[in-house]
């Protein structure tokens, strides 16, 4: 089978030759730089310098050398500016309080503090306040809340939510149909970022790749305001779902049949042992946007539509089905209810599981290489069963991560 075919099949409950691997095809499946400069070095590829290609989670591009020597049968395309808006172009090099030196984008423009805190700005305009922080010897960045002072929410304007969510240019979508078409001739399956659908998608609401972002950009006012602003909420879900529309359409018409899945939304609905909201609050506030995406896309392409939550959502997967979604992913098995056989036997016939193959929060960090490879034989042979599973690691392998744990997930899959 090719890569395509063996993705396809699973993305139908049909069982492939082997079972699909992805790695790099979203900003939830990547890997730390760190590992992707490990693995490089393991398989006895050409050394250079990483490229941080999302620097708000430092993931590493994962070239086609690696891909082919991995195995993996994904190609992702997801525009070519990163979480902050800076485009990923004429890189420089960065090095880290760590010592690691990476490559960045031309506008990766950082700020720094008499603490050693670094900061990066949006579109790399040092003149725009910082948008994130990385602490000193930190690994990551997180966003920073540039929350415009209010007293009332009735006193906001919900169309400035929507700022970030505008009609794509002719530019973007000349520059998505050149990337589709090479992703397309490399025989992988081909997953698509495109963005636009993502309702209340927590890491975005802070709006990183805005100077000036106004309306609710703080994360717990936006958690309370889904529980006492609904109608502010539906406002901004509606109109965003109107232009989502309307740019799927042009993407449809540049495309066509050469997408397999578009990834639809990242907004986390689960804790490690709960849910964030009621599935009477998921049923009102949410559902109907997702079923007008869903439903359009069934409707008019062949693609498959990725949801990603992470935590103990066990009761809202039936509602994820419900809503149109074909893929679900991190599978977060380390939360409550989240139990694998369970899950796969309840759902399995209804939605794609993309994910779950190993625990980053534990077993692959922590765990000796042996720890490994049992339970990610355990996931495979779970998942597996009918089809309709694709592997990867539970959301993004993290910086630390031993190699040999890492080539021990790898040398498992090719076992089962």
């Amino acid at each position: 089978m090719t890569s395509k075919q063996r993705l396809l099949d699973s993305l139908n409950h049909k069982v492939p030759d082997r079972l699909p691997l992805d790695f790099g095809g979203t900003t939830v499946t990547g890997m730390h730089f760190s590992c992707v400069e490990a693995l490089r070095k393991y398989y006895g590829l050409e050394q250079h310098l990483i490229k941080v290609y999302e620097p708000y989670q430092m993931l590493g591009l994962i070239e086609d050398d690696l891909r082919q020597a991995i195995g993996i049968d994904t190609e992702g395309v997801g525009g070519r500016e990163n979480m902050f808006g800076i485009p990923n172009e004429n890189w420089k090099e960065w090095r880290l309080d760590s010592g690691a030196v990476v490559l960045v984008p031309e506008k990766f423009n950082l700020s720094h503090d008499d603490a050693g805190n670094h900061y990066i700005h949006p579109c790399g305009d040092l003149s725009a306040s910082p948008s994130a922080k990385m602490p000193k010897n930190g690994f990551y960045f997180d966003a920073v809340c540039r929350q415009e002072p209010f007293d009332d929410i009735d006193d906001l304007d919900p169309s400035d939510n929507l700022e970030e969510f505008g009609y794509t240019s002719e530019k973007v979508l000349d520059e998505f149909t050149e990337d589709i078409n090479k992703a397309y001739g490399t025989g992988r399956g081909v997953v698509v970022s495109f963005g636009g659908t993502a309702l209340g998608d927590i890491a975005l609401v802070p709006g990183l790749n805005l100077k000036n972002p106004k309306g609710i950009r703080d994360v717990s006012e936006w958690y309370m305001a889904t529980a006492t602003a609904q109608e502010y909420v539906k406002y901004v879900f509606d109109k965003q779902t109107d232009i989502a529309l309307c740019n799927l359409a042009k993407l449809k018409e540049r495309a066509g049949d050469k997408i397999d899945v578009l990834f639809i939304c990242g907004t986390d609905f689960g804790t490690q042992i709960s849910t964030f909201c009621s599935p009477d609050t998921f049923r009102n506030l949410y559902m109907p946007y997702y079923k007008k995406v869903n439903g359009w896309i069934h409707e008019n392409t062949d693609w498959k539509t990725f949801k990603h939550s992470c935590g103990a959502i066990e009761s809202f997967i039936p509602l994820f089905i419900e809503a149109g979604f074909d893929i679900l992913n991190p599978v977060q098995c380390s939360a409550r209810g989240m139990d694998p056989a369970l899950i796969k036997e309840k759902y399995g016939k209804d939605i794609v599981f993309w994910g779950g193959g190993v625990d980053t929060q534990h077993i692959l960090p922590f765990g000796t290489p042996e720890q490994v490879r049992e339970q990610v034989k355990e996931r495979c042979h779970i998942f597996g069963k009918d089809g309709g599973y694709v592997f990867n690691s539970i959301h993004n392998i993290q910086a630390g991560t031993p190699i040999e744990n890492i080539v021990a997930m790898l040398d498992a899959i090719k076992e089962v």
